[in-house]
């Protein structure tokens, strides 16, 4: 009708555009924070989702998933085993009795002995996942280090005779004999049967971390 201008087209469709583009940004953001959390953890979008929304969450994870997360730990160390304990050592000469040419050495000495379980050697064999279900075969436990804390070691005695100097070698062997002797001592104490139920342990609780209602570690 003569008179009425009508309203251009730009006014009734850049809303519409506008909100299109808003929602798109938004799928494309969710989609790709959905994906990095994927492959971090193995948790799906709709998982994270109801994470948020404080529900319970079940997390659906694979095989090969498990495997690669568990082998992310690599050496599960369980055990820290000290002890202190005086260690001897001597060096007698064959022709001169003691007083006159012996070396004799006491050290007290400070030591650690680290075990657990090397799970970056589990195999993508030890690992059957049904469902919700999971077994898993973990890798012996094992002693990662012994080592004698220097800063805590001390001399308790050192007797030299008379025509004898103090033999610089000594006290190195001392304290090789105190490792030896520290890890026979943690063994004896049972150890690796502490270390082993440890890790049995954290990665049982690990795996009910990512969902799964039964759990059996051998």
């Amino acid at each position: 009708m003569p008179g009425i201008n009508p309203a251009p087209q730009s006014t009734l469709f850049w809303p519409k555009a506008w909100v299109t583009g808003i929602l798109a940004g938004v799928l494309l953001t969710m989609a790709l924070l959905g994906a990095i959390i994927w492959w971090y953890s193995g948790t799906g979008p709709w998982q994270w989702m109801a994470m948020l929304r404080g529900g319970h969450t079940q997390i659906n994870v694979d095989q090969p998933t498990v495997v690669h997360q568990i082998q992310q730990l690599q050496r599960l160390e369980t055990v820290n085993y000290t002890m202190d304990k005086i260690i001897s050592g001597e060096h007698d000469n064959v022709y001169l009795p003691k007083f006159l040419a012996g070396d004799r050495l006491l050290l007290v000495v400070h030591g650690e002995v680290f075990a657990g379980v090397n799970l970056a050697n589990l195999q993508p064999k030890d690992v059957k996942v049904r469902g919700r279900s999971i077994s898993i075969h973990l890798p012996p436990a094992e002693v990662f280090t012994t080592r004698i804390d220097n800063g805590k070691t001390r001399v308790y005695s050192r007797d030299t005779g008379l025509f004898s100097s103090p033999d610089p070698n000594l006290e190195t062997e001392v304290l090789q004999e105190a490792e030896r002797q520290l890890q026979q001592a943690a063994l004896r104490d049972g150890i690796l049967n502490s270390a082993d139920q440890n890790a049995r342990n954290t990665v049982s609780s690990l795996l009910k971390g990512f969902g799964f209602s039964e759990v059996n570690i051998h």
